[in-house]
This record gives structure tokens, C-alpha cells and sequence, in this order.
């Protein structure tokens, strides 16, 4: 599939890594946050790509555009994040046009997530979407291609139940604590970072266990009080974590920073301590498992836990991979239309063209001549010969490249776009 915006020797990609091959080590390494993703967008405006989105969550980091090469778009990951090119070549994934297009559906519609089902990656695609937009980074075709995948994720959501139950990370990380804490509605919990992850952690921990000696922190003060509000929970200045760590008996982190925020040197334990770090990159120091009676899990080992809920969910794999090509069909019908209906246009306007001559010299020639009826059938003529064509091309078994070149080479005509 190529681009038809730009040179023929563009073609769509779709590049990145995810938690299938890297770990969370190397996730970390490779994620961009806000201002990286801002960067790595205006540099591939300036090194001249046309259309590209780009998306990095805790569970992967991918490119979506047009590029002669891919190697343009893994440059783009590794010199705005902490990734290497050799570790890329290690875990990475190119996909190039028709299982690119595959790849983003099956992201965005859930299938391709680590729980099954998770369909908070479609906000993702559409703010990224969004942001490339405003930046003048995203063509029709890609405009097109993420509202069908849009599309598939919402009606896949409502007409199959991939999606029933409670199973996320925040919900395993709440399980895990309530199956691995005795008396957990009477221990101190700490929770320290309140993006999404974070409030939904907070919002299970509340419903699940009853505790009502959870404390929150986050570097932005009124983040916290705003779901502290809500919650009728505790909130703390930033400036007193070490002071809260000493307390809490369990403690979940999902912050977004880019370095560790806990470690071995913050802590000074003399009981035992669960934390649960829920951050990409990881945002807890392994050395604080040194520490007697220090337990850390991460993310990756939480996603791995199934239950009855997710082999609940791979039932509905079928319907919902059916719902996909379904509309991934119409998709790619509007782009083989969209590539030969120039041609179709020109072909429209040299038939008018003898047909307007033809006219003209018989309305001289015979007398008595109806211009009107001729003219009604002429155009008849003309929207039978330019269908024919057109469904010519649309036939899966045609060679569309071939078939236009020969199209404008018999009629002699270039190709019109409208």
C-alpha cells in the first residue's frame, strides 16, 4: 500500500516494542513521556515525514506513518527515549502496510493488550492521533484508518463481552493484596502516584477492603486532594514520603517518573512491607528487597495472573476479530478507491470531452438533431464504461498499479484529483 500523498516509494509502518518481547526494564528504557513524544513529532516533521502517530504506554511503545524506510521511525524511538538500536533489533517489530494496518487494529480494539480485553490504549491512539494532527502530521489516510479503528474498538466493546468482569492491573494489584495481607482493612497503605493506574488502584482498594487508613501522595499536591475528595481518604505534601513510608505496611507506587523514586536508602524498616510497584519505568529500586521483610512485585507479574474472568474473555476472541474484518474490509476498499479514482475522474473527463466534440459535430451534421436526448444518453453511456472500470479495479484479483497505468496510457490522460 502506498502512499499516495507522497513518493511511490513511501509505504506504511507500523514499529515498536511490547511487553510480548521486552521486559520492563527495557520498556522503561524505550518509553516517552509527554515532552519526548512532543520532540520526537516535530523532528519528524523537520526530517520531512508527512504523517505519523505515536503512542507509549506501560505496556508498549509504538509508531505508526509513512517512511521509505522503517529504520527513519526506529531512529525517531531511540533518539528521543533511553532506547539503543541494537536493543531494538533485539525485541523490537516492523510491520509494513496490510499487517501494520492489522497491528493497530488489533491494538486498539484490545486484542493485543497484556490483560486481555483492556481498552484503555484506544484513548491513547485517539490524543495521539489528535496531537499529530495539530502539528500537521496526519493525512487522510491515517484520519481514516484511526477512526476505523475507533469504530471497531466501540463496537466491539458493546456487541461482544471481551471486556465483562473486573480484571486490570490496578484490580490484580488489590487482589494480590488482599490474598497476601492478613487484616488488611486495619494496615496503614500508602498510595504514592494518582494518574490513572493510580486512581483506579485507589478506587479498588477502597471498594474491596474497606481500609480506612490509606494515604495518598503525589508531586502534584491538589491531584491527590481532588480523589482524596472523593474518597474521604488522607492526603501528604510530597515532602513528607519518607515519613509515610516509615508507617505503611503496604505501599503501591504509580508515579511516571523517568528514574526511581524509592529505594533501599529511603527506607528504614523494622517490620515487614508489600509494595507493589505499578510504574513504567520502574519506579522502585530492587535493592530495596535486601531489606528483611520487604516484598516488591511489579506489573509484569500482576498481569500474568488469570483467572476465570480472562478465560472468560478469550471466548469472544472470535466475534471480536470478525467485527474487525468487517471493518477493516471497508477500510481498505475507501484506499483502493482512493488510489484509482483519479484515474477514474480523468478517464470521466476525457469521455465528456469526445463526447462534447462528438456533439457538437452531429448537431451540425443532421438536421432536426435532439442535443437534449443525446446528451441523456451520452451520459449514460459514459457512468457504464467509467463503473465498469471501476470495479475492475476494485476486484481483489486485479493488479491496480497495472491496470491504471494502462488505463491512462490507452486514454491518454493524467490522472485528476478532485
Amino acid at each position: 500500500m502506498e502512499n499516495n500523498n507522497t513518493s511511490k516509494h513511501h509505504y506504511f509502518y507500523a514499529v515498536g516494542l511490547s511487553y510480548k518481547k521486552a521486559d520492563a526494564e527495557i520498556r522503561g528504557k524505550f518509553s516517552l513521556d509527554a515532552a519526548a513524544k512532543t520532540r520526537l513529532l516535530e523532528q519528524a516533521k523537520n526530517e520531512g515525514i508527512e504523517s505519523l502517530i505515536v503512542t507509549s504506554t506501560c505496556n508498549r511503545t509504538e509508531i505508526y506513518g509513512y517512511a521509505e524506510h522503517p529504520f527513519q521511525l526506529i531512529k525517531l524511538i531511540c533518539e528521543n527515549s533511553q532506547g539503543s538500536v541494537e536493543s531494538f533489533q533485539k525485541v523490537g517489530f516492523v510491520y509494513k502496510n496490510q499487517e501494520a494496518i492489522s497491528h493497530l487494529f488489533r491494538v486498539g480494539t484490545g486484542l493485543d493488550s497484556q490483560i486481555l480485553g483492556d481498552f484503555e490504549i484506544i484513548a491513547q491512539i485517539r490524543n495521539s492521533f489528535s496531537q499529530s494532527k495539530s502539528l500537521g502530521l496526519a493525512n487522510a489516510f491515517m484520519e481514516r484508518l484511526v477512526n476505523a479503528v475507533i469504530q471497531a474498538s466501540k463496537k466491539i466493546k458493546t456487541d461482544t463481552e471481551i471486556s465483562s468482569g473486573a480484571t486490570s492491573v490496578s484490580f490484580a494489584a488489590v487482589r494480590y493484596i488482599i490474598n497476601n495481607v492478613q487484616d488488611i482493612g486495619n494496615k496503614n497503605i500508602l498510595l504514592f502516584g494518582t494518574g490513572k493506574i493510580g486512581r483506579n488502584t485507589c478506587e479498588n482498594l477502597v471498594k474491596h477492603t474497606k481500609n480506612e487508613h490509606i494515604t495518598l501522595i503525589n508531586r502534584t499536591k491538589e491531584k491527590a486532594e481532588k480523589l482524596a475528595g472523593k474518597l474521604n481518604l488522607i492526603v501528604k505534601d510530597y515532602s513528607e514520603l519518607h515519613l509515610e513510608l516509615q508507617k505503611a505496611d503496604v505501599v503501591v507506587v504509580a508515579t511516571g517518573a523517568q528514574n526511581p523514586t524509592i529505594d533501599k536508602a529511603i527506607l528504614n524498616l523494622k517490620k515487614p512491607m508489600l509494595i507493589l510497584d505499578l510504574s513504567i519505568p520502574k519506579n522502585v529500586h530492587e535493592d530495596v528487597e535486601e531489606i528483611e521483610g520487604v516484598t516488591l512485585i511489579h506489573m509484569d507479574y500482576l498481569s500474568q495472573l488469570t483467572d476465570e474472568t480472562l478465560e472468560n474473555r478469550k471466548k469472544h476472541i472470535p466475534a471480536a476479530e470478525a467485527i474487525i474484518e468487517e471493518i477493516k474490509e471497508e477500510f481498505i476498499t475507501w484506499t483502493k478507491g482512493r488510489k484509482f479514482a483519479p484515474t477514474i475522474n480523468a478517464l470521466k473527463a476525457k469521455l465528456n470531452a469526445i463526447k462534447t466534440s462528438e456533439l457538437d459535430f452531429q448537431s451540425k451534421k443532421i438536421s432536426n438533431f435532439n442535443e437534449e436526448q443525446a446528451e441523456i444518453i451520452s451520459n449514460r453511456i459514459i457512468q457504464k464504461i467509467t463503473t465498469h472500470f471501476a470495479n475492475h479495479l476494485k476486484d481483489d484479483d486485479t493488479m491496480v498499479d497495472e491496470s491504471i497505468e494502462w488505463i491512462e496510457k490507452v486514454f491518454k490522460i493524467g490522472a485528476i484529483t478532485k
